[in-house]
């Protein structure tokens, strides 16, 4: 029997043939840029969805209504808001997520950014190339001397401290779940606030988690100390953190995650010299990409062969 299979995402369709390995399927690929109505017409009939990796396709209620065969919503990324995950739960359809793929890739990201910070990197490039000679400005810190807090233990929380614990740094850590991360102390978010020199963000983006880092937990903050989103935009409110920048209150921000993507070229967050931006590509790895379409193919196979997906998000691992 052939299965009928729903790609949102803007891989050709070998690609997606590819994930299912000779076996009879039909694939439907959403154009791009894909028009609701277009989205509401390639899922409806299809027993397995992959989602959108761009997070352009958004599926509401509307659009789960339609998939009335699904048997997995396989989102390809680690972050889930794209899909009312709630609404699927209601409806009986399993969504499941990338969890892990990309969590080394993000936390050397987030290395990256933390150094780039503490040593005025990208600062003094642009002096430099404007024919500058910066040195009497340039005292930063060590990355090893500094307090680290973790938000959010998960699978790149895990991999952002395995690096941390090689530079030496006292690692805090909290979650809404009980997890223990090694080397680090476990508090909950207003002590490390208190404490930490850098907070990293590793939350997914849900309705406990938006603008998580708001305005009291920027003012939490140390002095000085430095932010780093490499989760999800809204999960930090983006108005609250240019008011604890233009203030001196913070130290300066990594963001690869902003609440309107792409960013608007005029947001005040690009005028500050001690914000180090990215377009969203901490995941972005030929390694990562490699894992990510392993992953969705091994989950989406596994529905085929009537086993029982993993990373299911919203709690519904088989349609009744």
């Amino acid at each position: 029997m052939t299965v009928r299979v729903a790609s949102l995402s803007p891989y050709p369709e070998s690609v997606v043939r590819d994930l299912f390995a000779g076996r009879d399927v039909e694939i439907g690929v959403a154009p791009t840029p894909a028009s609701p109505a277009a989205v509401l017409e390639l899922v409806a009939g299809a027993d397995l969805v992959l989602g959108d990796r761009r997070h352009q396709n958004r599926v509401g209620r509307d659009v789960l209504e339609r998939m009335d065969s699904c048997r997995l919503y396989q989102q390809p990324s680690v972050g889930f808001d794209v899909i009312d995950h709630r609404a699927a739960a209601e409806l009986g359809i399993p969504v499941a997520n990338a969890a892990g793929y990309n969590r080394d890739a993000v936390a050397d990201w987030v290395i990256m950014a933390v150094l780039t910070l503490l040593r005025q990197g990208s600062w003094s490039d642009h002096r430099m190339r404007q024919g500058e000679w910066p040195y009497s400005r340039m005292r930063g810190r060590e990355l090893g001397a500094q307090t680290v807090g973790i938000v959010g233990a998960g699978n790149t929380g895990n991999a952002v401290a395995s690096r941390l614990r090689a530079f030496g740094c006292r690692l805090l850590v909290t979650d809404s779940v009980p997890r223990s991360v090694a080397g680090a102390e476990v508090m909950a978010l207003d002590g490390l606030l208190e404490q930490a020199d850098v907070v990293t963000v590793h939350v997914p983006l849900d309705l406990e988690t938006r603008a998580l880092i708001g305005e009291a937990a920027l003012a939490r903050m140390k002095p000085g100390a430095i932010l780093i989103n490499a989760s999800r935009g809204p999960v930090v409110d983006e108005a609250a953190l240019v008011r604890a920048l233009a203030s001196g209150h913070l130290g300066g921000a990594g963001l690869d995650v902003f609440e309107q993507e792409p960013v608007d070229p005029g947001s005040p967050l690009l005028a500050f010299e001690n914000v180090f931006v990215t377009p969203h590509i901490g995941g972005l790895t030929d390694q990562a990409d490699q894992r990510l379409l392993e992953l969705c193919a091994a989950n989406l196979t596994r529905v085929l062969d009537g086993a029982l997906p993993f990373n299911i998000v919203n709690g519904v691992s088989r349609r009744a």
